[in-house]
């Protein structure tokens, strides 16, 4: 595979992010530790990921652990790494300060008056912050473990903000975690490919009405991008067709809605 780029001391840029002081250092030393004797993660296209600034990461989403070998990825690459999560698990004891002092994202359900996520997206702009959002919204369908069909949400954030949709995309998590397991199999080490994708292009929609035909449309563009990533990693063509659940009569339950 070329470009391949695992971490090395020796290559590692400045982390002016995760080199300041700041509630992710204990989750850091508490998290990475276990990870890296379960995981080797190897990095390609790593110069894509901007060290400053707001932005949007999506990744692809097969499985449960998921979140934290992503978190992991990011911190690495030398950035907090902050998820939308649903507004009620702000509440539980221990697990709601965990999530407010990291600087979680919380989502609202449908038709909620809290403007709390609206704010939390405003301070990715004004504090320089970026997000990881899942546009899958919940673990492929797919039976190979392709990108399905993409809900808008981390489109609509892009554009609403007015920052740059970085796609990407990782492989190997399944071995660490099967999709729907509950269990994690640490042994032996395993490998996980992460590559970086270039900022999707989102210059035809920016400036105009986010009507869903557009959000859709743009969805769509940024679901092949993943696709294409995941392609390059696995070594294998994408499917020329996306699964769609509604089309598979299969339920879908999503952390962020369209």
């Amino acid at each position: 595979m070329p470009h391949d780029d695992t971490i090395s001391t020796s290559s590692r840029k400045p982390r002016s992010e995760t080199r300041r002081p700041s509630f992710f250092w204990l989750l850091a030393a508490i998290a990475l530790p276990p990870l890296s004797l379960a995981v080797r993660y190897r990095f390609h296209r790593r110069e894509r990921m901007p060290q400053s600034g707001a932005f949007v990461l999506a990744p692809n989403h097969y499985s449960e652990i998921d979140p934290l070998v992503i978190g992991a990825a990011v911190w690495k690459l030398g950035r907090a790494p902050r998820f939308l999560a649903k507004a009620s698990l702000f509440k539980v004891p221990v697990l709601g300060w965990l999530l407010r002092t990291s600087g979680q994202i919380p989502v609202e359900r449908a038709g909620s008056k809290s403007h709390a996520a609206l704010r939390a997206a405003e301070q990715l702009v004004e504090k320089g912050r970026m997000v990881v959002v899942y546009p899958e919204g919940s673990l492929t369908r797919d039976p190979d473990l392709w990108p399905m069909r993409g809900k808008t949400g981390a489109v609509r954030i892009a554009l609403e903000r007015d920052i740059p949709l970085i796609p990407a995309a990782h492989w190997g998590t399944q071995e660490l975690m099967p999709r729907y397991g509950k269990k994690i199999h640490p042994f032996p080490r395993k490998t996980i490919d992460v590559i970086i994708g270039e900022p999707l292009d989102l210059s035809a929609y920016r400036g105009k009405p986010l009507t869903q035909s557009n959000l859709l449309e743009a969805t769509d563009q940024l679901m092949s991008a993943i696709a294409e990533l995941l392609a390059e990693v696995r070594g294998e063509p994408a499917p020329a067709a996306r699964w769609d659940p509604t089309q598979h009569g299969q339920k879908e339950t999503g952390r962020l809605e369209d």
